[in-house]
This record gives structure tokens, sequence and C-alpha cells, in this order.
């Protein structure tokens, strides 16, 4: 998969996430929010082994690493770890989405969620100004 076809995922879960809120789908809107974070952050991956494609023979685990659901750790295999430490610390905003969103689990598909947690999720993810797939298009 290329980049462009994880940001294009990314966006499309992002939106699934958001009619699955409108149709009172709190379980699934929860869970392709987060599942749309996932998709983002693997493309920043892919731009930084754009950038320095030794790094798959720097650690010959490198791309073994990238087959997680883990959203930190794909943060930190995209090496965005002190950007988002920066960023989050000159907007609480969101530091607090990204709080919300870095506990998303794929496990979650399997989890009931309510509806307060679903929308927090969703805005967490989605909202234009300080929401984390927002912050991730500026780094994919």
């Amino acid at each position: 998969m290329t980049r462009a076809d994880w940001q294009r995922i990314a966006e499309e879960r992002a939106k699934d996430a958001q009619a699955l809120i409108t149709a009172s789908q709190w379980s699934g809107a929860f869970h392709l929010a987060g599942n749309a974070v996932e998709c983002g952050v693997k493309s920043c991956v892919l731009r930084r082994l754009s950038a320095a494609p030794e790094l798959i023979f720097l650690d010959k685990r490198f791309s073994e690493k990238c087959w997680t659901h883990d959203l930190e750790d794909l943060i930190e295999l995209a090496d965005l770890v002190s950007i988002l430490s920066s960023a989050a610390a000159a907007s609480p905003a969101l530091d607090a989405n990204w709080r919300t969103v870095a506990w998303w689990s794929e496990l979650d598909r399997y989890r009931i969620k309510t509806e307060i947690e679903a929308r927090k999720m969703v805005v967490a993810v989605t909202d234009s100004t300080n929401g984390v797939l927002t912050w991730i298009k500026g780094h994919w």
C-alpha cells in the first residue's frame, strides 16, 4: 500500500465514523475513528521511510514493527514522538484529543461503547482545528 492509499483510507474511516455517529452506532464509530488515526500514522511511517529508506537495513525488524495497531508505537516508528509532544504542549486541546485517542485499541472492535465515548473519540479525531487526524495530515 502507498502513502496515498493510507491517507485515503484514513479519511474514509473518519467519514465512516462520523456517519455512524449520525446513525447512533456508537461502537462502530468509536472503532473506525481510531482506525482512521492508525491509517493516517501508517502514512507518516511511509513518509519517514521515503526520506530515509536505509531504516529498513539499520533495524532488520523495522518492517515487522509496522504491523502493529498500537498508536503510540506507530508514532514512534514515524519519528513523531517529539513533534507530537511539542504540539501537544503548545495546544491543550490537541493534548486532550491525543490522550483520548492514544488508548484506542484494535480490540475495541469487540467492545461496546457508549454514546459519550463514541462522540468524544470522533471529535478527538476529526476536529478541524485540534483533531488528531488534522494534526497527522500535517505530517503525512
